[in-house]
């Protein structure tokens, strides 16, 4: 199946998009979204566009067949920040046979030269979720952007090829940090003019992980930081662990052995991802847990400590008030308080 895009900026590109799928369009004050027919597939595309000049487009779905979107448009194409967060995306310059496959965890940058479009295959039934940060160089230039100052001089020099004069592609390696930010802009914990600013910002964020992404592979100073995918994959399975057995008390040794590597090596990918210990990253767990039960729940302190592992109530008040600047116990009768 193939779709056509043959306009700009993303608030319009969306439009095409259901046009091809004859799918309605939601307008979520400025988020637009649509859902895949179900003879078609399933899940969303959704898009935002912003008066800086930056867009992001995110496809969230499963199609039954093959799909090739194919954005052709006689003007300059905008920058291209893509990130895989599930399943696998490919991606081709229109006039090139040449394909290149974004992985889970992985992105790309792209720029295409003059007019040349480009185009992203998905595979039929395969789960995929993939944000595309598209930033209209002309309109972003006019920003307070200080001359990219400190920026690397090769992507210096592609935001400000407004005109796109020369071809671009860089692959990057396997990051956690966009997964889970991608994972933030799916939530809906606001609506309206707030969840427009909230996507702005979460777009601007998810463009400086990606930059400082490129920056640190191409250091020439130090090795990179980055890890292979799958050392990515086990910390993903390590805190999706953590997370689903709050109430026990896993030692960094049990947790390693589980996802089949050595403590040395799931330290070191938790330092990169989260810039904590394995066990400072369960206490941050614990504790936002404790705070959410504080919250939302009727339980007490003494409750609360039992369900989140932890079996010294004096150790919880310490490390709470560490993290919070309040005892828990004045942090509860506050918010009764308020309530």
């Amino acid at each position: 199946m193939r779709i056509d895009v043959k306009t700009l900026p993303v608030n319009e590109i969306i439009q095409d998009i259901a046009e091809n799928l004859n799918a309605p369009i939601h307008d979520g004050s400025g988020e637009l979204s649509i859902k895949i027919p179900e003879e078609i597939g399933e899940g969303y595309v959704r898009a935002s566009g912003f008066d800086s000049g930056i867009g992001i487009i995110s496809y969230n779905c499963k199609f039954y067949k093959d799909v090739e979107i194919h954005f052709s448009l006689d003007t300059v194409h905008p920058l291209k920040f893509i990130f895989c967060s599930e399943g696998s995306v490919a991606h081709s310059f229109q006039q090139s046979e040449d394909l290149h496959t974004i992985e889970t965890y992985q992105n790309i940058i792209v720029s295409s030269s003059g007019y040349n479009g480009h185009v992203l295959y998905f595979k039929a039934n395969v789960r995929t979720h993939v944000s595309s940060l598209e930033i209209i160089r002309s309109t972003f230039s006019h920003r307070s952007n200080y001359d990219f100052k400190d920026l690397d001089p090769t992507l210096k020099e592609l935001f400000k090829d407004a005109v796109s004069k020369q071809q671009f592609f860089y692959q990057g390696n396997y990051s956690i940090k966009a997964a889970d930010l991608m994972d933030e802009m799916d939530t809906k914990d606001f609506t309206g003019f707030l969840r427009s600013l909230y996507l702005e910002g979460k777009s601007f964020q998810m463009l400086v992980i990606q930059i400082d992404q490129y920056q640190d592979d191409e250091s020439e100073d130090k090795l990179p930081k980055i890890l292979r995918k799958s050392d990515i994959q086990k910390v993903d399975y390590v805190t999706k662990r953590i997370i689903g057995d709050m109430g026990s008390n896993l030692t960094v040794e049990r947790l390693a052995k589980e996802a089949g590597t050595n403590v040395n090596k799931l330290q070191e990918g938790f330092k990169y991802v989260y810039d904590l210990t394995v066990n400072k990253y369960i206490q941050h767990v614990k504790l936002e847990a404790a705070k959410d039960m504080m919250m939302n729940t009727e339980k007490n302190i003494s409750e609360i400590v039992v369900a989140i592992g932890l079996n010294n109530r004096s150790y919880f008040s310490k490390i709470f008030k560490e993290k919070y600047g309040v005892n828990p116990k004045y942090f509860l009768k506050t918010r009764k308080n308020d309530i």
